[in-house]
């Protein structure tokens, strides 16, 4: 059984609660061999819903390491989650990817570009392969259009907050047609649009409010496609994948692309109505 070691901020949290199960879940649909072993928590009680860490280890049948160079020597992955928390993930990953072992990086990938390139820097510089991305770069209903080709896209999403969820609309977006030449914050009431706009005329339309579902569509189409494909099952497929091959199913340097948008678009909320070039990032 090959061993998958959980590094977070604190453990009990929505990622670390469900990933064991979908884990599980895809090992026995494919014949595969992984198992959540070992857990290690900066924070010991979880402010989402006060557990502790010794009690979320106990409730999954996970080991508790007392430091991260002890999860890393144990376990033959790693999974670095603090989803909530990407400023934490530059100095995980500077324990971590010592050890050279197939790591996965949960959203959002770092809290700005300058972050996220020095985690790149450190990958290489230890040859530890790693990928990280947003969940909604596996939704198949995308898969419909065809991106390179379209001229106008939008898409809606919702959440708690616009900087930790529109990463989400970002995935889908720079995985179809690029990171795009500027964006332009707009809120109309409580909808955020962020237009981002391409040098070759393409244009794409992120739509964000509490509670908005995810879609897509066309500008040519009058429905909304809705996004109901089990994504997180479809991650989780490609997470196991990724570790038996220790090669991604994309180019990473499209989390770099990522990255840039959503900083971006985070400095075009404090000025809005104004282009914010992705040159300037």
């Amino acid at each position: 059984m090959k061993k998958i070691g959980f590094v977070d901020y604190y453990i009990s949290e929505w990622h670390a609660n469900n990933y064991p199960l979908w884990i599980a879940e895809e090992c026995k649909k494919n014949g595969l061999s992984y198992e959540v072993a070992y857990a290690w928590a900066e924070e010991y009680v979880s402010p989402v819903d006060g557990r502790n860490t010794d009690e979320w280890c106990r409730e999954f049948g996970v080991e508790k390491c007392n430091s991260i160079d002890e999860l890393c020597e144990k376990s033959d992955f790693i999974i670095i989650l603090a989803p909530s928390n990407p400023e934490k993930h530059l100095a995980y990953t500077k324990e971590v990817f010592k050890y050279g072992k197939p790591t996965y990086v949960d959203k959002t990938f770092a809290p700005d570009y300058k972050t996220a390139k020095e985690i790149f820097a450190i990958s290489e510089k230890y040859g530890t392969p790693f990928f990280s991305t947003s969940a909604l770069r596996y939704a198949t209903e995308t898969d419909a259009y065809e991106w390179d080709k379209e001229e106008r896209i939008i898409t809606t999403g919702g959440g708690s907050n616009l900087a930790e969820y529109i990463i989400h609309q970002i995935e889908m977006i720079v995985k179809a047609m690029g990171s795009g030449e500027k964006v332009k914050y707009v809120k109309i009431g409580p909808t955020t649009f962020l237009n981002v706009q391409y040098k070759d005329g393409r244009e794409a339309v992120m739509t964000y409010s509490s509670g908005v579902d995810f879609t897509v569509r066309n500008c040519f189409e009058v429905e909304w496609t809705e996004i109901k494909s089990p994504f997180f099952n479809y991650l989780i497929a490609d997470i196991l994948r990724f570790f038996e091959s220790g090669i991604p199913s994309f180019d990473v340097k499209e989390t770099l692309e990522v990255m840039k948008l959503r900083e971006a678009s985070l400095k075009a909320s404090e000025n809005p109505e104004t282009w914010v070039y992705l040159d300037s990032i």
